[in-house]
């Protein structure tokens, strides 16, 4: 006889001689579930082998359960029979987590039992408190703030993905069948996904250098996560170098980064946000590199270097909304986001790295150079900060003012005349133009 598979819930022993293993393997489900099953008699691929039970051994299950698992538990332990052969069920539940066996932490991935820090369940146990509560809230907006617009937007692309049935959707229908109503109101996700209340905050900004000093422009946009998935990833296309290839008789313009790795790493920026923290979404371009930042402290306590080399489950923070943006193919897999963005990034010849900070998570695009770019990085060299932020907005605006330029860079207007005349020295700019209209042209 076999009983199939170990699972998340249910884990199997050859004998009470693996004790120590079993509660294990009891406190990482309690940390994961709060409730599994776990026999002895049972070998890992689920077939029955037996053992020999008696009180005896009844009581030693008891007892190491009892001295290994902190907070105490209730477990019902019993000896039950399948196939002619005696084995020990034990099922336990619990709702004090965390759960630590002979005074150390685990939590269960699949069918093995990962040991933790006491600092990784509490990110853990953060993430899962707020995904269980904050996502099913009732919003303060009613059903009636919608925008339908970004409804219909999401359903046609769910249906030309092959990811919805065909047919014609109403925006009633598409709220109730995802449980984005409560109560004649909007969900949280609702709300974020699909309102018209302006629930989700974006700032993005090109700045001058790789430092956040010197920005070119920045702008704050204030929408819904279905429009803002839209004006991020044309702002940052519209913001990078695009080169021209020929094949055959068409020309063909392709960004310096994918638009597969952009679209990848904004909607898993938007998918495990936390959205009633302190910091809000974030978009910065530079000159070597783009970053997009998440608020919201990071959402696993695995890293993403296992997500990229094993197997495991992903813990999705934002269930509902990561399942709307699956559907509707801005995520183009469940659950697998740092293996394809790393995929995608080593197919294109992307670096990449990332920052886990308390507050959020910010995943870097390193923008790759041209040969234009190495031959200034060299003659940049003879450049100091200042005169490098005022190229950078020349660059951007070549008819500034040096007022302009000095509100810009928080200098004053004599501090960016010598900037400009030893940039004119150096050969880098060449003033052109009339007295009453002067502008700059950039040389390098």
């Amino acid at each position: 006889m076999n009983l199939g598979k170990e699972t998340e819930t249910i884990e199997f022993k050859k004998t009470t001689g693996e004790m120590k293993e079993a509660m294990v393997s009891i406190s990482s489900i309690l940390n994961k579930h709060g409730i599994g099953t776990l026999y002895f008699g049972v070998k890992p691929s689920g077939e029955v082998t037996g053992q020999d039970v008696s009180e005896s051994s009844l009581r030693d299950v008891s007892r190491a359960v009892f001295e290994n698992i902190k907070p105490q538990i209730y477990p019902v332990i019993e000896e039950v029979i399948l196939d002619n052969r005696h084995l020990i069920k034990v099922e336990f539940s619990g709702e004090n987590a965390p759960y630590s066996a002979a005074g150390r932490y685990y939590l269960r991935t699949a069918d093995e039992d990962r040991e933790v820090s006491p600092e990784e369940l509490k990110v853990f146990f953060g993430t899962n408190k707020y995904r269980e509560k904050w996502e099913k809230g009732k919003s303060e907006a009613t059903t009636k703030q919608i925008d339908k617009a970004a409804i219909k937007t999401f359903w046609q692309k769910a249906v030309a993905a092959g990811r919805l049935p065909e047919g014609r959707y109403t925006s009633p229908t598409i709220l109730k069948r995802f449980g984005l109503i409560k109560d004649d109101y909007l969900t949280n996700a609702g709300e974020t996904l699909f309102g018209n209340t302006k629930p989700v905050p974006l700032k993005v900004g090109i700045f001058a250098t790789n430092e956040k000093l010197t920005f070119l422009d920045m702008k704050i946009y204030e929408d819904n996560i279905v429009n803002l998935l839209r004006i991020a990833e044309e702002y940052i296309l519209k913001n990078i170098r695009w080169r021209n290839e020929i094949t055959g008789v068409e020309r063909e313009e392709i960004p310096e980064i994918p638009v597969a790795v952009i679209r990848e790493v904004l909607a898993n920026s938007f998918a495990h946000a936390i959205y009633n923290g302190r910091t809000s979404h974030e978009i910065c371009i530079h000159p070597g590199m783009i970053t997009i930042y998440s608020p919201g402290e990071y959402a696993s306590v695995h890293m993403p270097e296992e997500y990229i080399k094993g197997n495991i489950e992903s813990e999705i923070r934002n269930a509902t909304i990561a399942k709307i943006l699956y559907l509707s193919k801005y995520i183009e897999q469940f659950g697998s986001g740092f293996k394809r963005i790393h995929s995608l990034c080593t197919d294109a010849g992307i670096k990449y790295s990332y920052e886990n900070g308390k507050n959020g998570f910010k995943f870097v695009l390193y923008r790759p150079q041209l040969q234009s770019d190495m031959i200034n990085v060299t003659l940049d060299v003879t450049l100091n900060g200042t005169e490098m932020a005022v190229l950078a907005i020349l660059k951007q605006k070549p008819d500034s003012s040096r007022e302009e330029v000095a509100d810009k860079i928080s200098k004053t207007v004599r501090t960016v005349q010598r900037a400009l005349d030893s940039l004119r020295d150096k050969g880098y700019i060449q003033r052109v133009g009339s007295k009453q209209t002067p502008m700059w042209e950039v040389l390098k």
